[in-house]
């Protein structure tokens, strides 16, 4: 064999190779991974070889985010950018700062607030103005299903007590009936579609700001959730494009096209000619995203019984079903003969069960086709699904950084949820034993993007930091390894890399070097790890 060009030696090197997940050495010729082992490996160092030395340092296979919003969240980093506190009055001067800063700025956008920062998780229109009366201002949440506008904004889109409700979301009302200042889900778009569209330059320019963030967390590839126009933000296909074909796209990408709910199977057409045009190099469109129901803190995840109320007793509502589920069973069934990959958003048992009886119909009428359609977020899984997962060859894609508890979990969701319900939530261990293959990731800029906050979490069910706080549902623990593959060989096989995520030779060298084994850290520890490099086919796209 050829010397190789880069060799790490002296491990410790976790493979995520069930025959082997363990070894201290391995070469990489060209892109590829040439050898793994251990001392026998050092005989393709030549006098030309990059050698790295791991001693007290862990080489891991690239992290993979399988659920994750970059553009959209480049370009945030860029705007009004909230997400650093949770303080009200922090949230008021940022935002005044921000518009003296750009007093030529017609709309003030942004976002990142938390809930838990509002009685009930609803800030007024009220509270902006105090800061900027005279422009419009529209600020999404962390979560994105819901924004914060000011009376001006509302006043531009014509937004009144007489407006009514969109059937895909909810305006929150004062006592009058007015519009308080909080747009729930689909209520967005009735302020959004007036904010100034971005650029094509301003999309290539979140991308890759984005981009260099994730290199720099040791995330070597993902899958964009939304290619589309959604809610006030343009469909951000045109800047993968763009860097895939000049060479600046280094990460290996799969997007989710959206399908729009409003719209029925006529568009699955356009989906069919969008999955032709886009993909190019290392960005593919093979994917399409269906979001089902909406949120836990807002009462629009779709579920099988009513939320209750701040008593303890039950109200009317069970949620948003976004699309029929009747319809969706159909749609799903002709997308997945098309050999799409269908990605959900399910977050409600309701909307879990859904999506699972949509692929089960998929799977009855073209048997099984392999297209690896996975399920986002499953917050609440009713035990009767579980076993469905399985036996469905449905992948549960995972958001683990949710699964602790914090305010937005126990003052805007357990309650509301009761004690049965509240069980159920983010049942990682559960789905693990029963069959279920896990991928991973973290809906950035919903939450951090960084992989090792999630492991920490998916290992402990307790954020980082917070030793003395209670476990959530601590039997749903996962252990670091089973972590670890979720975020790597999990996410590349949801993403259709069946070469990655894995160190075997033949395997693209899609490579992250911590700066301690986290396997062998008290579990507490985990997330004080960092990321000293980052490496996308043999080449360094991060050195810290």
């Amino acid at each position: 064999m050829t010397t190789a060009d880069l060799v790490f030696t002296r491990g410790p090197v976790f493979t995520a190779d069930p025959a082997r997940t363990r070894a201290t050495s391995l070469a990489v010729v060209g892109d590829r991974i040439a050898a793994v082992g251990h001392d026998e490996v050092r005989e393709l160092i030549g006098p030309r070889t990059e050698v790295v030395d791991l001693t007290g340092k862990l080489l891991l296979p690239g992290f993979q985010d399988a659920h994750i919003h970059p553009v959209s969240a480049g370009m945030e980093l860029a705007a009004c950018d909230l997400s650093g506190t949770v303080g009200t009055e922090e949230y008021l001067t940022l935002i005044r700062s921000y518009a003296d800063a750009h007093p030529d700025r017609a709309w003030i956008t942004g976002g990142g607030w938390s809930m838990e920062s509002f009685d009930g998780g609803l800030p007024t229109r009220q509270l902006l103005d105090s800061v900027v009366p005279d422009r419009p201002v529209l600020l999404a949440n962390r979560d994105h299903h819901g924004a914060w506008a000011n009376t001006r904004a509302l006043e531009l889109a014509g937004v009144t007590a007489d407006t009514p409700d969109p059937a895909d979301g909810r305006i929150e009302r004062e006592p009058g009936g007015s519009p308080s200042g909080m747009l729930q889900e689909g209520a967005q778009a009735l302020v959004s579609r007036l904010v100034p569209v971005t650029t094509p330059a301003d999309r290539l320019a979140g991308l890759l700001r984005s981009q260099e963030l994730l290199h720099s967390l040791g995330i070597t590839g993902w899958q964009d959730a939304l290619l589309g126009a959604f809610s006030g933000n343009a469909d951000p296909s045109d800047a993968y494009v763009a860097a895939a074909r000049d060479g600046s796209l280094t990460a290996r990408v799969a997007g989710a096209l959206w399908w729009d709910r409003e719209r029925g199977a006529e568009q699955i057409d356009e989906l069919v000619a969008m999955r032709a045009t886009l993909s190019h190099g290392r960005f593919r469109a093979g994917s399409v995203k269906i979001m089902q129901d909406g949120i836990a803190e807002n009462f629009t995840a779709a579920m099988t019984s009513p939320y209750l109320d701040r008593c303890g007793c039950a109200t009317s509502n069970s949620g948003l079903s976004f699309v029929d589920p009747n319809a969706l069973r159909g749609h799903v069934t002709r997308l997945d003969a098309l050999d799409f990959q269908v990605h959900f958003h399910a977050l409600g048992d309701r909307a879990v069960r859904e999506a699972l009886d949509a692929i089960e119909a998929a799977v009855e009428a073209n048997g099984r086709r392999g297209n690896r359609h996975h399920l986002a977020h499953l917050q609440v899984v009713h035990p009767d699904d579980i076993g469905r997962f399985a036996r469905l060859g449905a992948i549960a894609n995972i958001q683990p950084l949710w699964a602790a508890h914090e305010p937005q979990m126990d003052e805007l969701t357990i309650p509301f949820l009761g004690p049965e319900r509240a069980a159920w939530q983010y049942p990682f261990g559960e789905l693990l034993r029963a069959g279920a293959t896990l991928a991973a990731g973290s809906d950035w800029p919903v939450s951090s993007a960084d992989p090792i906050q999630g492991i920490h979490v998916a290992v402990n069910r307790r954020e980082p930091g917070a030793t003395d706080s209670p476990v959530f549902l601590p039997e749903q623990r996962l252990d670091p390894a089973t972590a670890v593959a979720a975020y790597t060989a999990g996410s590349a096989h949801v993403n259709g890399l069946d070469d990655a995520g894995s160190l075997l030779p033949g395997n693209l060298a899609d490579l992250v070097v911590l700066d301690r084994d986290i396997f062998t850290a008290p579990p507490e520890e985990i997330a004080e790890a960092r990321v000293l490099r980052t490496y996308v086919g043999g080449s360094l796209v991060h050195s810290g």
